[in-house]
């Protein structure tokens, strides 16, 4: 597909573009109305064709909870492994989105390797996610920054109060989930790890706050995140902060969310996904 086609939808997900422009100047890239109806499958997500471990593992126990934020309860999806052991705790942070069955499914993943992890709704305080996701992704425009950074903020707290955890809490996000796990490193120093897949990166100044070490991935064709890939790496050696920056050649922006077939880049996705875990397991289990 051509990359500017690719582009396109991702201005069009990251709220720099509303759905009419978007199908408008996709037609012209397209060649005419049916071959951008084409597309579109292609382009947008479909959560049936990609989950990985299914909702009724029997090695899981999963369930809806809420734990309380800054503007009242808000609503995550558990997933850990059956037992009493104690494991430590993983934030899965969603794309703009809100809680889909995609994330769902990636907080079940990181179960499976033996961590509790929650994946909350940052939609919650306007009523949860819709199922519509281009309803979603209007919602998130409508979040009050700050709260919601405090909602993630107070997610840190339940996991590492957890009766069930050992207090050791790390995070990972995907897109505008990368930019909240960049910023929740900032603002929360109980966070131990933290990986934020092609998240926008903190301001210079705000990087010495962090005290979390830090996993990040991008994707080589990804150049608007990337842009600040450079200032964000002089910061942190600057800071003296523990890090690790992998690029992945060939690969966009969003390239592990399976559900999108022409964005899903399969090895860039399994090697970041086995470096997380690596990452996740040397710090919060060592």
């Amino acid at each position: 597909m051509d990359q500017k086609i690719i582009d396109l939808y991702d201005e069009y997900t990251t709220n720099r573009l509303d759905r009419r422009g978007f199908l408008k100047k996709l037609t012209k890239l397209a060649g005419g109305a049916a071959a951008a109806v084409a597309l579109l499958p292609l382009l947008e997500n479909d959560y049936a064709r990609a989950q990985v471990v299914p909702k009724d593992d029997p090695g899981l126990h999963t369930e809806y909870i809420k734990y309380p934020g800054e503007t009242g309860d808000v609503r995550a999806y558990l997933a850990r492994p059956k037992g009493d052991a104690k494991l430590p705790g993983v934030i899965v942070i969603h794309e703009n989105r809100g809680l889909n069955p995609h994330t769902e499914d990636v907080a079940r993943r990181v179960a499976l390797e033996g961590f509790l992890a929650i994946a909350p709704d940052a939609l919650s305080p306007l009523g949860g996610t819709p199922e519509d996701s281009n309803e979603a992704r209007s919602l998130i425009r409508k979040l009050d920054k700050p709260s919601t950074l405090k909602n993630f903020i107070a997610a840190v707290k339940y996991l590492k109060t957890h009766p069930q955890t050992t207090g050791k809490v790390g995070c990972m996000g995907f897109c505008w989930g990368g930019g909240m796990t960049n910023q929740l490193a900032v603002h929360s120093p109980d966070l131990a790890a933290a990986v934020p897949f092609y998240g926008r990166q903190p301001k210079a100044e705000d990087v010495p706050r962090i005290k979390a070490s830090l996993l990040c991935h991008y994707g080589s064709l990804d150049k608007r995140i990337n842009a600040g890939i450079e200032a964000f790496e002089a910061a942190l050696k600057a800071a003296s902060i523990e890090y690790k920056i992998y690029i992945y050649e060939g690969a966009r922006h969003a390239f592990f969310n399976d559900t999108s077939a022409e964005r899903y880049h399969k090895e860039a996705a399994e090697l970041a996904w086995k470096r997380t875990i690596a990452f996740f397991k040397e710090k919060l289990k060592s």
